[in-house]
């Protein structure tokens, strides 16, 4: 009886690129078997270069094994995309793997220039079909957007700041005994914001500090839609607020929206979408952190994923306070070019654009062109990190190498090839260690 496997496989592997060195950060990978204790077939897909990333061709070997008693005959084929999912190249060999043995074969790649490209590669035999998604890199350093920021674009975001500075923040902080451990303190936070919002969050303290220590701080901003709760340290150097901005979390308020309404919320008017008062949100959070006599003012780290990525980013651009900054995948870059390359947030877009007569697609991108993340990056003057998975549908490593690419900060980014829009253990066990070095701190 012929027994046909189908399956999808992703590859491990991380990059960490650094502005003085390049190294690799791996990830726990598989444990080789001899081909004697194996009983089924099997592919393993490895590029020449372990990062997968190239200075011009990329070059994989395709290895099949085969442990079976039937000898495997059928062929290899592989598609390479551009990063709009636009063909560009089909190609294919013959494979004939005896029984009970390893079959390689090589294949050479090329891209089009500098940029990201998605290999499907599929194979089909006998008893065996397989398919393996790849994505690989040609000079990702070289990558740069097609679009400029707008000229008013810093004037914009002055103004921004001083309407929230003729806002009264009215910061309250209440003890939360309820949510309290032994080793930390947990208090509600509150202040006015932009246009008199109130917004929330939460700030946790090591219970058992000395008095006279001061405390680092991480400022935690959130993914989109996601409700932050207290982050409970047992770490006595660090001090933590969880931002819930406008629209999310115990700061929906005025704004509370359906899911995927959120980002669309008064994006007619970039003096009144809800990104504007969001960031402002971040930045009102840096004013509170000011007031607190136990915190480090000159050790702040800003940091978050997805939207907090991005938040955490737009906070580092406007405000000099922030004293470090880590970005996981963050969104809304480069967003011109996203257009017809992501779902999100293109498709919230274009159903709204349904229900607004009048309303253009161009019209959306121009004022969010004061949103972009790409136009933030190059006034980020901290150390900065940053993660990118390759295989992110969210946000493609091509447009996280526009924003990266941009800064004149200190900087690293790490680069998993075996990831999505999830972030990675090894980016959260390097970014904690990081930002331990960078403050002077034992770990």
């Amino acid at each position: 009886m012929i027994r046909r496997v189908t399956k999808l496989i992703y590859l491990t592997g991380t990059l960490l690129l650094m502005t003085t060195a390049v190294s690799l950060a791996q990830e726990e990978a598989p444990q080789k078997i001899s081909l004697a204790d194996e009983t089924e077939i099997s592919t393993i897909i490895t590029p020449s270069n372990k990062n997968a990333i190239f200075d011009a061709a990329a070059k994989y070997t395709f290895e099949v094994r085969n442990p079976t008693d039937e000898d495997q005959k059928g062929k290899i084929s592989y598609t390479v995309l551009d990063e709009n999912g636009i063909k560009m190249h089909t190609d294919s060999v013959k494979v004939n793997v005896a029984k009970k043995s390893i079959g390689k074969y090589n294949f050479e790649i090329a891209g089009k220039g500098p940029g990201f490209y998605k290999v499907n590669f599929i194979i089909n035999t006998s008893d065996y079909d397989d398919t393996l998604h790849k994505v690989f890199g040609v000079k990702p350093e070289l990558i740069k957007s097609n679009y400029k920021a707008p000229a008013d674009f810093d004037a914009f975001w002055q103004k921004a700041k001083s309407d929230l500075a003729k806002v009264d923040p009215k910061f309250q902080v209440t003890y939360q005994p309820k949510l309290s451990t032994k080793t930390c303190k947990v208090y509600l936070v509150e202040m006015q914001s932009l246009d008199n919002i109130t917004v929330r969050g939460w700030l946790t303290e090591p219970a058992n500090a000395d008095p006279k220590h001061k405390c680092s701080v991480v400022l935690a901003l959130p993914g989109y839609q996601i409700d932050l709760n207290p982050i409970m340290t047992v770490d006595p150097d660090f001090a933590f607020l969880a931002l819930n901005v406008r629209g999310q979390g115990n700061s929906r308020g005025s704004i509370n929206t359906r899911h995927d309404e959120f980002v669309i919320h008064r994006i007619e008017d970039k003096n009144k979408y809800v990104l504007r008062g969001v960031i402002m949100d971040c930045v009102r959070a840096m004013d509170f952190l000011y007031t607190r006599p136990e915190i480090r003012h000159d050790q702040i780290f800003v940091k978050g994923g997805s939207m907090g990525g991005f938040l955490a980013m737009t906070t580092a651009a406007l405000d000099s306070r922030v004293n470090l900054c880590s970005a996981q995948s963050p969104v809304f870059a480069d967003m011109r070019s996203l257009i017809k390359r992501v779902e999100f947030p293109i498709k919230s877009i274009n159903l709204y654009l349904r229900s607004q007569p009048g309303l253009t697609l161009n019209q959306i991108m121009d004022n969010f062109d004061y949103f972009d993340v790409k136009n933030f990056a190059p006034k980020i003057k901290c150390n900065f990190m940053m993660s990118v998975g390759l295989l992110d549908t969210y946000v493609p490593p091509t447009n996280d190498f526009v924003v990266f690419n941009s800064m004149t900060a200190k900087k690293k980014i790490m680069l998993f090839r075996d990831r999505g829009h999830e972030v990675s253990p090894v980016y959260t066990q390097t970014e904690l260690k990081w930002m331990h070095d960078q403050f002077g701190l034992y770990y």
